[in-house]
């Protein structure tokens, strides 16, 4: 499908004044996402510290990340039209000054009604950086090196969750859980500047913003409610699912929530594609290069969030690791996250189609996560280490391709709808791996533990052997023969849990595998993505 059938009017694309570099505004607009991104993350291992400090239950902790993603993700399809109404550069700055806002009332907050209002603010700020930081970049940088372009926006928005947790830790280690919120502080004020003075409008979002404000068009209520009741209710019933026993919920919570998700999102597209100003411009679904990247990047982010929930898990709970050192452990795959960016940015620059380099990473994507489910309990931290970069490898090389790729035939006018429902599905990705990968350790966890169980008989000569050793170790112990049968037949039991956990987390791995090997099949359905040097879809 061409540029051309999606049926909007053109304007022309001077994006950033010629006195400003491209790469200046690249990296003031790359610090705010940083920011945003790593906020899904970094209060993940603090929650039971946030829980403790503010005396409310760990369950009821959750609600910190869940009202985050909620609000992020009923903002994120509508900021296009935000960024029209408002003109971009408004809406990007008044994102980061209402995130940093937000992020020291985070810090400040006395009760955990304080802390949840606080983050659903930051998140409804927080979803407009990420659309709008890509939006500038796309047309800060002409046709040919929107490659080294998305690579600047990758090495930020992949990072961040791989490095959250790592930072959360040790932030709440050592410095307590409101400094993973007073961090964001100097950075917000840093980016509030550098972007204020290097981020302006293009031509043609000043023309569409000031037909818009000309036109006066009926804003979309019901749109947005729709919209509303459907993230809220997706995001309650990711988080509350596995807790709730999901469609075995006796209180039919979970049946509910997805019957609202269900019409909510039904009458969203019904009303959207309707509407003659709607808030969420599904029309950029036409594109086949651009759908087939929504679910590319829905998939390949639930399996990086899916892995980077499962792998600290694996080692704080069977491996004994401190959340900082287990984030350690897993610290070097960012290092080689940047050197393949690099990489895959520059083969797009040379004009390689990026469907073979997404292609290319999905497979080594997926020998990676086949290598961590082969792992055992017996294995040094390098064995861990080298399975997850080569994961993570295999992501960075999905990313940037597979943004160039999305936004290839999307012209200009519709760039900003685009990029909000990319973000979105980035987003809501996460949100499904972690759910799933979760789902998935306790439903095999239980499984493993019975056919384990299975052969755990008296009649069984390793059972008797494994009991004949341990008993007369607790008896040296205890003095007394019937506590130290009762001990060993917990150190096997114990064993036995053990091992079922690990298995369940190694049968995370395989799923994982498996289902990024089977996206490589969508690469067939995809036109050629090879940025034409002479084309510009915006000017230096």
């Amino acid at each position: 499908m061409s540029a051309q059938s999606l049926a909007v009017p053109t304007y022309s694309a001077t994006a950033i004044p010629r006195a400003v570099n491209p790469w200046v505004v690249a990296v003031a607009v790359v610090i705010p996402t940083f920011m945003e991104v790593l906020d899904t993350t970094i209060a993940n291992v603090a929650l039971r510290h946030i829980a403790g400090g503010l005396s409310a239950a760990v369950t009821d902790g959750e609600w910190v990340i869940t009202s985050y993603l909620a609000a992020n993700a009923i903002i994120l399809p509508i900021s296009g039209w935000l960024s029209i109404r408002l003109g971009r550069r408004n809406y990007f700055l008044l994102s980061i000054l209402v995130f940093t806002i937000a992020s020291a009332s985070c810090g400040m907050a006395t009760s955990l009604g304080m802390l949840i209002f606080s983050r659903v603010l930051q998140g409804l700020a927080g979803g407009g950086l990420q659309p709008s930081s890509q939006g500038v970049l796309l047309d800060a940088f002409p046709k040919e090196k929107q490659g080294a372009a998305q690579t600047v926006f990758g090495i930020a928005a992949l990072l961040a969750p791989v490095v959250g947790p790592t930072l959360g830790g040790y932030i709440t280690d050592n410095y307590g859980w409101r400094w993973v919120f007073y961090i964001n502080i100097p950075v917000g004020l840093l980016a509030l500047v550098m972007c204020n003075a290097v981020v302006s409008d293009p031509d043609y979002l000043k023309a569409q913003s000031a037909e818009a404000r000309k036109e006066r068009r009926a804003f979309d209520t019901l749109g947005l409610s729709l919209l509303a009741i459907t993230m809220i209710s997706w995001e309650i019933l990711l988080s509350k699912g596995q807790e709730w026993d999901w469609f075995g919920d006796p209180f039919f919570r979970v049946q509910t929530l997805a019957l609202l998700f269900v019409l909510g999102l039904g009458g969203l597209i019904v009303r959207e594609l309707s509407y003659d100003n709607p808030l969420i411009n599904f029309r950029t679904l036409k594109d086949p290069n651009f759908r087939i990247c929504c679910i590319l990047i829905f998939c390949t982010f639930a399996a990086l969030y899916g892995n980077t929930v499962s792998l600290p898990a694996l080692l704080q709970t069977l491996f004994g690791y401190d959340a900082t050192t287990s984030g350690l452990v897993l610290s070097p795959s960012g290092i080689f996250a940047i050197i393949m960016l690099v990489i895959v940015g520059r083969l797009l620059g040379r004009g390689v189609d990026a469907r073979y380099l997404i292609a290319g990473g999905l497979f080594i994507l997926g020998v990676g996560a086949y290598w961590m489910s082969l792992l055992n309990l017996d294995i040094s931290p390098w064995q861990i280490v080298w399975p997850r970069v080569l994961f993570i490898m295999g992501l960075s090389s999905i990313f940037a391709p597979l943004n160039v790729a999305a936004f290839i035939n999307i012209p200009p006018q519709l760039r900003g709808a685009a990029v909000g429902l990319l973000a979105l599905l980035r987003n809501e990705g996460g949100s499904v791996g972690t759910s799933v990968a979760q789902t998935i350790v306790q439903r095999r966890e239980q499984f493993h533990a019975l056919r384990l169980g299975e052969n755990l008989d008296p009649l069984n000569p390793a059972v008797n052997s494994y009991l004949d050793q341990t008993q007369p170790i607790f008896l040296q112990q205890t003095g007394d023969p019937v506590a130290a049968k009762q001990m060993a037949l917990q150190d096997l039991a114990d064993l036995r849990e053990q091992q079922s956990l690990a298995l369940a987390y190694f049968d995370t791995f395989f799923v994982i595998a498996v289902g990024a090997v089977a996206l490589i099949v969508l690469i067939f359905f995809m036109k050629r993505s090879v940025a034409a040097k002479d084309a510009h879809v915006a000017a230096e």
